[in-house]
Formats: C-alpha cells, sequence, structure tokens
C-alpha cells in the first residue's frame, strides 16, 4: 500500500515572511545608522539570521509518505525526517488534538508522546511495540489511518 501527502501550513509561511521582513528592516535600519563600529555587513548577524529564517521555513510542510515497508515524515525540504518500520507499529488511530500542543515537533510528558505538526487539530496516532507513542497531524487523518491499517495487517 503506498499513500503520499503533502500538508501546508499556511500560518507557518505566513511567520516565515514576517520574520524575513523582521530581519529585513533590522539589518536595513542598523546599516544606515552613522557608526565607527559600523563599515560594512555584520556576517556574523547575516549568518545567523539566515540560519534562523531557515529553520522556521523547515516547518512549512509536513509531507507523509508510506511505502511496502515504512512510513516516513518530512518537515519542509528535509531539514528533520522519520521513518517507522511499518512492522514496528502495534496500533493506529484517529485523534483530535488540543491547541496547546502547538506546531512543529513537540515532546509531550502526560501524555508520554512525540508530537510532528504543521497545522491542524486532526492527527492519527502511532503506537509502536516498544510503548512509544507518536502523533501525526495531517489533513487527511482518516485516508492515513486506513492505510496504516491496511498495511500493518
Amino acid at each position: 500500500m503506498k499513500y503520499k501527502h503533502t500538508q501546508i501550513g499556511y500560518l507557518m509561511i505566513i511567520v516565515t515572511l514576517a520574520v524575513l521582513v523582521l530581519f529585513g528592516w533590522m539589518y536595513i535600519t542598523a546599516s544606515m545608522e552613522p557608526s565607527s563600529y559600523n563599515s560594512g555587513p555584520n556576517f556574523a548577524i547575516t549568518g545567523i539570521m539566515t540560519i534562523i529564517v531557515g529553520i522556521v521555513a523547515s516547518f512549512v510542510s509536513l509531507q507523509v509518505r508510506m511505502d511496502e515497508k515504512h512510513l516516513h515524515i518530512k518537515f519542509g525540504y528535509g531539514m528533520y525526517q522519520k521513518k517507522f518500520a511499518l512492522h514496528d507499529i502495534q496500533s493506529v488511530k484517529s485523534v483530535k488534538n488540543h491547541r496547546w500542543y502547538g506546531w512543529g515537533i513537540r515532546v509531550w510528558f502526560w501524555p508520554k508522546m512525540l508530537i510532528y505538526n504543521v497545522s491542524g487539530f486532526d492527527a492519527v496516532e502511532i503506537q509502536l511495540k516498544n510503548g512509544k507513542t507518536y502523533r501525526i497531524w495531517t489533513d487527511e487523518h482518516k485516508k492515513l489511518e486506513q492505510a496504516i491499517m491496511r498495511a500493518i495487517r
């Protein structure tokens, strides 16, 4: 059973653009200030800003795909990826999460789980045979749940 879906986090796109505009404004205003210390672009600050924008931009989408052996997840352009062996999945179910679970990669201690999300409240919870729990947020939670259930039978 093959499955592939990419969920876009439109709010994360807006946040990325806002951070980019903020950093651009800071960079322009800092370079316009007359100062004896200002002798051109500060490459350290430019590098830090680039890294921050790159990290924020990596959470604008979440791709979930499944092949015959693995369930793969990938944020954005692939800075963070994870795969689960299908034979390690014990159970799967659709769940609705609270808004305070947040976006991105989250670790929760009660209930103990790892959450992957770019937007929305619907998720698929997978429990592995080793007892670990993961929630993958998707706007196709029923389709993903059915695809995983068919694959692990």
